[in-house]
């Protein structure tokens, strides 16, 4: 069974290629998507909403977005960075939708502290081109050290909890905050000092 798990990861495109077939139209475009990131997606969506069904819909939703998307847009190199950038926000929209003013109060957080450093995909205005915006993100993630850099995709990427994360780092809830927040800010001056729009 191992092996058949690992043969079938094997076989999954490269991102590069998975682009090609969303800028050809090819329908194998999200069959691909969902081969290589779709338990992801799924499993990011269902954190964010508690719901199978949501997190479903939202996985769904998330490639028709990206096959409207791509093109113009072509996300080679940070292709599960983009498509995890849409599930985020169509899970956040199923949220408040089913929720209205009940919301879930650590969604809410999450939302509210990086919406005030990363342009959603959405924001018409926003200035920065998706490809410029990934690679800003990359750098910044590898300025990190790899504990901080752990603590900030657990937090964002994974919609860990503060608790769950101080934890499993054996720190207080309170370093975990401090280092959460000057991650923000070394982020949030990254991305003015590339000249993009927040």
């Amino acid at each position: 069974m191992g092996e058949g798990t690992f043969k079938e990861r094997k076989k999954t495109m490269d991102d590069n290629s998975i682009v090609d077939l969303y800028l050809r139209r090819s329908e194998d475009a999200i069959a691909e998507t969902d081969k290589k990131y779709g338990k992801r997606l799924f499993q990011a969506s269902k954190l964010i909403t508690g719901d199978e069904r949501d997190a479903d819909e939202c996985k769904n939703d998330t490639y028709l977005k990206a096959w409207n998307s791509i093109p113009p847009h072509e996300p080679r190199d940070y292709l599960f960075a983009f498509l995890l950038r849409i599930i985020r926000h169509l899970s956040l929209n199923a949220v408040q939708k089913r929720e209205a003013q009940k919301r879930n109060a650590v969604i809410v957080e999450l939302s509210e502290e990086l919406e005030n450093c990363i342009p959603c995909p959405d924001d018409e205005p926003c200035k920065a081109d998706d490809e410029t915006l990934g690679r800003v993100i990359n750098e910044f993630l590898s300025s990190l050290s790899k504990e901080n850099r752990m603590i900030f995709m657990r937090r964002y990427f994974y919609s860990d909890s503060i608790e769950e994360i101080s934890k499993a780092f054996g720190k207080s809830e309170g370093a975990v905050k401090n280092v959460l927040y000057r991650c923000r800010l070394k982020l949030s001056s990254r991305l003015k000092k590339e000249g993009i729009e927040l």
